[in-house]
């Protein structure tokens, strides 16, 4: 019997590990687009396809299957382009913001300020049973989500953001995003979710905020209009917060990392 000879070094380690990886982004992106079945699918193909040309060398399949494979990278392409294109400005944030030597002590009193003032709005708006809408962006790049908004550029403030969402000023409407320590935009308009189970007292803005935590890695809070009751959407997932909480959400949302 003929035994094929095998050897695995570590040049094949790093082979494994890079699939690995581009396997995970790749069902981490189609999950958030709602889609998730789509990659076991996908998964399923390409084992097929490897089974085909390099297992058994059916060489008319294969050269079928590399066809198919071609044309259905493009159309994945376009189908997916917005959450591509998502990813890659999350990956040019990540580089972008490496720096050999950073001043942590300074970044954490910032991000607790931030968190403070998030807070203290949240508070008082909660209170009044003021409407609110705020995004707390992750490593996801949300151009596409403040171009939609107003441009503010203004650091954090629980005073601005209570005028913001007051009762019929004109940006009330909408969410208010902030991203590294600056309010970025206000009355910035968000994808609805279309899950059927959400429950039927949340309102827009619950739908809202839970359609980008099913796309994104931000972070959203709604103080609901009706009751006063704050939510946090997160991963995919809302529900009410106490707030306390919400300042352990919101301190290891803003707080920086390596």
């Amino acid at each position: 019997m003929h035994l094929l000879a095998f050897s695995f070094g570590f040049k094949d380690l790093i082979d494994i590990l890079l699939v690995t990886c581009i396997l995970f982004e790749t069902y981490r992106l189609l999950r958030r687009s709602g889609v998730s079945n789509l990659f076991w699918g996908i998964l399923a193909f390409i084992l097929v396809w490897f089974l085909v040309t390099f297992v058994f060398q059916l060489d008319l399949t294969g050269a079928l299957f590399d066809r198919i494979i071609s044309v259905g990278a493009i159309a994945l392409i376009v189908i997916f382009q917005e959450e591509i294109r998502s990813f890659f400005g999350r990956l040019g944030d990540r580089f972008s913001s490496l720096q050999l030597f950073r001043h942590t002590t300074e970044e954490d009193a910032g991000s607790r300020q931030q968190v403070l003032e998030i807070i203290q709005a949240c508070r008082h708006m909660a209170s009044t049973k003021t409407g609110a809408l705020i995004v707390l962006s992750g490593q996801d790049y949300l151009k596409d989500i403040t171009d939609t908004g107003e441009r503010l550029d203004a650091l954090v403030s629980a005073r601005l953001i209570e005028n913001i969402f007051f009762k019929n000023t004109p940006l009330h409407d909408g969410a208010l995003v902030i991203r590294e320590g600056k309010m970025v935009a206000a009355a910035c308009i968000l994808p609805v979710s279309k899950d059927q189970s959400i429950p039927q007292h949340y309102g827009l803005r619950h739908r809202a905020a839970l359609g980008l935590a099913e796309k994104t890695d931000a972070t959203c809070i709604v103080v609901s209009e009706e009751t006063g009751h704050i939510s946090v959407a997160q991963e995919g997932k809302i529900r009410e917060v106490k707030e306390d909480e919400l300042f352990l959400i919101l301190h290891a949302t803003a707080s920086p990392t390596d």
